[in-house]
Parts: C-alpha cells; sequence; structure tokens
C-alpha cells in the first residue's frame, strides 16, 4: 500500500507542468546508518553500516521543496560496543534489514535558485513522514535471537539537519545526517511483536521508543525550464 502511494507521488511531481515550469531534482543517497534504543551504544552519530538510496525533489521556491526518498541498509546493534557495563554484561546483538520511504518538505535557510550564481550554498532541514520496512525478531530467555518470518512496516517521523552546494549548473551536492524516531519500540527485539510474547520476553525502557539514523551524501541533477516562482 505504502509502494503504490509513493509511486503515485512521484509520478505526479515528474509529470506535473504549469505556467511557472517548476525545477525537479533526481539523484542517489550514500552513506551509513546506526541505531540509538535498548541494545547497543548509544552514540547519536556513529555509522556501523552502509546505506544506499535515491532523492526525488520538486522545488516549490527558492526557500522549500518537496522531497521523496527511499533508502535501504541494515541497522545493526552489539551490546560489546556500548559504554555501559551492563549492557557490555548482557551482550546481546543484532542486524535488521530495512527499507525505508519517505516523504515530506525541505526548508533552506537561504535562497537557493538553482538559476541563480550568487546563492550556491545554503543549510537546511528536513522533516516529514516515514515508512520503514524491517524485520520482526526476539530475544529468548537465553539471550538467543529468535526470527519472525513477517516483516513489518513501521512509521517513523525524520529530523534532517544538511547542507547543500551547487558544483556546477546542474549538479547539487548535500551532506546530511538525519535522526529517524520510530512509532515502536520493536526495532531492536526489546519487545516482541507478539503480545504474548512481549509479556514473557521484553526489556529495556518500553517507555522509550527505537530512533535509527542515516547520515551520508547526496548527489542530484536538475532539470526542468527556468521558474518564475510568482504564485497569482
Amino acid at each position: 500500500m505504502f509502494m503504490r502511494y509513493f509511486f503515485i507521488l512521484i509520478m505526479s511531481l515528474l509529470s506535473y507542468q504549469n505556467s511557472y515550469s517548476q525545477l525537479y531534482e533526481v539523484g542517489v543517497f550514500a552513506g551509513g546508518s546506526n541505531f540509538i534504543g535498548d541494545v547497543g551504544r548509544t552514540t547519536f552519530i556513529a555509522p556501523n553500516s552502509s546505506a544506499f538510496g535515491g532523492v526525488v525533489k520538486w522545488n516549490r521556491s527558492p526557500r522549500h521543496s518537496w522531497r521523496l526518498s527511499a533508502i535501504a541498509s541494515t541497522i545493526e546493534a552489539l551490546d560489546s560496543d556500548s559504554n555501559d557495563p551492563r549492557r557490555m554484561q548482557r551482550n546481546l546483538s543484532f542486524n535488521s534489514s530495512v527499507f525505508e520511504i519517505s516523504g515530506g518538505m525541505e526548508f533552506t535557510f537561504f535562497d537557493f535558485n538553482q538559476h541563480d550564481e550568487k546563492n550556491k550554498f545554503t543549510p537546511y532541514l528536513y522533516s516529514g513522514l516515514s515508512a520503514v520496512n524491517r524485520d520482526s525478531f526476539y530475544f529468548n530467555a537465553n539471550g538467543v535471537l529468535e526470527e519472525d518470518d513477517d516483516a513489518r512496516w513501521t512509521v517513523a517521523i525524520p529530523i534532517t539537519l544538511g547542507v547543500k552546494a551547487k558544483i556546477s549548473r546542474h549538479i547539487i551536492i548535500s551532506a546530511e545526517v538525519g535522526a529517524r524516531f520510530a512509532f515502536s519500540d520493536a526495532l531492536d527485539g526489546s519487545l516482541p511483536d507478539d503480545d504474548t510474547l512481549a509479556e514473557q520476553f521484553s526489556f529495556g525502557n518500553e517507555n522509550n521508543n527505537d530512533w535509527y539514523v542515516f547520515s551520508g551524501m547526496i548527489l542530484t541533477y536538475t532539470f526542468g525550464k527556468k521558474p518564475c516562482y510568482c504564485f497569482d
């Protein structure tokens, strides 16, 4: 269902044309991921797995853009990497395949018109809504990871800070760090998805949901006629 809606959205963005001739960007994301939860270390930015994906943007004005992205990665956490003696002694670990689709709005701190040579650099913020497909698993009484055959969807809120710069007429490069607040505490197996199992094998702080972070670079190609950014 998520894939269908996002596919419709991306096709609408790329096909829509009006008298203002908006500008589009299509590119790739490459970087790393890390997890923050009840297993492993709690360092905010500490990539330990690779992450790759694609990005599409629809620039509605020099200050904001609609953005759609898809990123695939593996989130990994090891108690042995933690500075917490209790986690180190517990010595749990996991790795989970994740696939995220995210849509929302990107705001630039300064005007960033690709057709204007004066503004070549700006910080930006991005937020919206993400849907992440992730593995389902839990730890049994002996601390052994038990996997569920069914993957699950989880909703998350992305909170991203980055900087971007024009390196040519059609090429833009960005560097960003994006934390995702998940509406779930089950990404690390500390709260089994099955309610019956959750009563037996849950652990950690059930009042704090999980986070995961994507850090990396985005390279996009811009195309479309020069916009006038005028709204009647």
